[in-house]
């Protein structure tokens, strides 16, 4: 059954139709509101109740829990026990309250990091929307403390970068994406730079390692993702543009440097071309050549110094899968994030989005099957990041659970970039002197945003949360959308942390899968789970007959 496009309780309604996520399926950033993640970057955690306190009552509505998803998923409550409270605190009802939940996670092998909260967003790349929404992206996970992507192609699309003797000695625009990020940076997240085929060629790492140093930024190698199976894409509206990209490597269409084809742009014919990124290990015909020249790039990039190496894996099968998990275990990679269909956050291919690819809940079910066998070995598992629609703060807990103990984080695209949209666009009419820089859509507040205000202190719940963090006199230099990035963070914190308190899990670490079934039978055979009344059924029989 179909997602509702409205939430009555909540107050929020979706421009589109709803994804899994409960996002609309085509997110806009010039959107004027209101689905759930955008109210919630103006509101935080208030919008974990229903409104209008005192004149209603609420009931919920589990329509949408059919079928086998992460919504056909609930999460266990118990009546007693706790779990995860701090050495030599006590487990009363003083210390076991929600907002002393610990939320915070750490990942990695070779190199540990540290994260306020389990959450890190997708691959933020060469699109567009990426370039424009930056600051507020990196500026906001920054504060947060959560990691950020830098996506693949970001060296080879930017003219202002330079190649010397077949490798990039000059990345404007990366450096401008890493230092965002780290102006801010305490210690808490990280800055992961993603590797594909044309960013191997033009030596990206070594750009990195040797301006950064190994220990600052990480490098992800990518082998897909949950949107398509086939490389990334951009469209080009420029046909100076275009002939750059076609020298720069890139497989370009419609080809730039054909007459035929400069001739209809030039009529109008045609009106944009599409970047597109190459498939890798096209000349392999068997694992054992995956698994060395997988040995050999981990090796080359440590030796270059580089100490945090990630892998990205996409909505293959199951032998993709399980290659993923083999050899990041193998090499002692620090995170492997596992991105089920659909998605995506660039230019995907539609029909493609719809129907390649492994779903998230199966593939992040098969993740834990393939793990557990490698750990019943002795064998090394990595650390695991689950991605593929997830938006609320119900998806992370489920997420975490359904893949523990070695799930460490939920890997959000669409999500977190909302945020960055929303606030860049109050700030373009608050400061319309910034509007053209920051990527603002609007030229006066809609309603949904100017019945809360009219300043940035008014709108924006989490404002002087930020305040607190960065100082007064810094709050100028603090894009709205990474203020906004932190009021909807507090939201899925806070909602967080209720669902650890109801599970008695006062640490992330306590999260297992038990505190998971499934709401069907179907979802129960696929993911291993219980059927929700078979679930403590055993244990229950045993108090009745005690």
């Amino acid at each position: 059954m179909k997602a509702s496009k409205s939430n009555d309780v909540l107050g929020t309604v979706n421009r589109g139709s709803p994804a899994e996520s409960g996002l609309c399926t085509l997110c806009r950033a010039d959107c004027a509101g209101k689905c759930e993640t955008w109210l919630a970057s103006l509101k935080g955690r208030e919008v974990l109740y229903p409104r209008d306190y005192g004149k209603v009552t609420a009931g919920a509505d589990n329509t949408t829990h059919v079928g086998v998803s992460y919504n056909s998923l609930r999460i266990q409550g118990y009546n007693y026990g706790s779990s995860g409270l701090p050495q030599g605190v006590s487990n009363d009802p003083d210390n076991c309250t929600f907002p002393g939940a610990d939320v915070s996670t750490s990942f990695g092998r070779t190199k540990k990091i540290q994260a306020r909260m389990p959450i890190m967003t997708g691959a933020l790349g060469s699109t567009k929307i990426a370039e424009t929404y930056w600051d507020s992206f990196a500026v906001g996970c920054s504060l947060v403390g959560v990691p950020i992507v830098i996506g693949e192609n970001v060296v080879g699309v930017d003219r202002n970068s330079r190649m010397k003797n077949g490798r990039i000695v000059d990345a404007p625009e990366l450096d401008r994406r890493i230092q965002t990020y780290m102006r801010y940076f305490d210690g808490h997240g990280a800055v992961l730079v993603q590797l594909n085929v044309e960013d191997g060629r033009n030596r990206v790492a070594d750009y990195v390692a040797e301006k950064y140093g190994g220990d600052k930024v990480l490098i992800e190698l990518k082998w897909g993702q949950g949107a398509k199976d086939i490389g990334g894409e951009i469209e080009v509206f420029s046909l100076e543009q275009a002939l750059f990209l076609k020298k720069r490597g890139y497989v370009v269409d419609p080809d730039p440097e054909l007459s035929e084809v400069q001739e209809a742009f030039k009529r109008g014919s045609i009106k944009a071309f599409a970047r597109h990124s190459r498939l890798g290990f096209t000349d392999f015909e068997k694992y054992e050549d995956i698994r060395s020249n997988f040995k050999a790039t981990v090796e080359y990039l440590r030796g270059l110094g580089i100490r945090g190496i990630t892998l990205k894996t996409g909505a293959y099968g199951m032998e993709a899968l399980a290659m993923a998990i083999k050899l990041a275990g193998e090499n002692n990679i620090d995170l492997l994030t596992i991105d089920g269909a659909g998605g995506g956050t660039g230019m995907s291919p539609w029909h493609m989005m719809q129907s390649w690819g492994v779903p998230s809940i199966l593939l992040h079910s098969k993740a834990y099957e393939y793990a557990r066998i490698l750990d019943e070995k002795g064998e090394n598992v990595p650390d695991m990041s689950f991605a593929g629609g997830f938006a609320q703060e119900d998806h992370i807990f489920k997420a975490i659970a359904l893949g523990a103990p070695y799930s460490k984080l939920v890997c959000m695209g669409r999500a977190l970039m909302i945020s960055g949209f929303l606030g860049s666009n109050i700030q373009g009419v608050l400061q319309p002197e910034k509007k053209e820089k920051i990527g603002g859509n609007w030229d006066k507040l809609p309603k949904t945003v100017s019945d809360f205000g009219s300043s940035p202190e008014e709108v924006f719940a989490g404002y002087y949360d930020v305040q607190k963090k960065v100082g007064k006199d810094e709050m100028a230099d603090i894009p709205f959308g990474a203020i906004a990035f932190w009021t909807m963070a507090d939201k899925l914190k806070a909602g967080l942390q209720q669902f650890m308190a109801g599970s008695r899990k006062f640490a992330l670490s306590e999260i297992d899968r038990g505190d998971l079934a499934a709401g069907n039978r179907e979802t129960a055979m696929e993911t291993g789970l219980p059927f929700i009344t078979e679930a403590q059924d055993n244990t229950a029989k045993e108090i009745l007959n005690s």
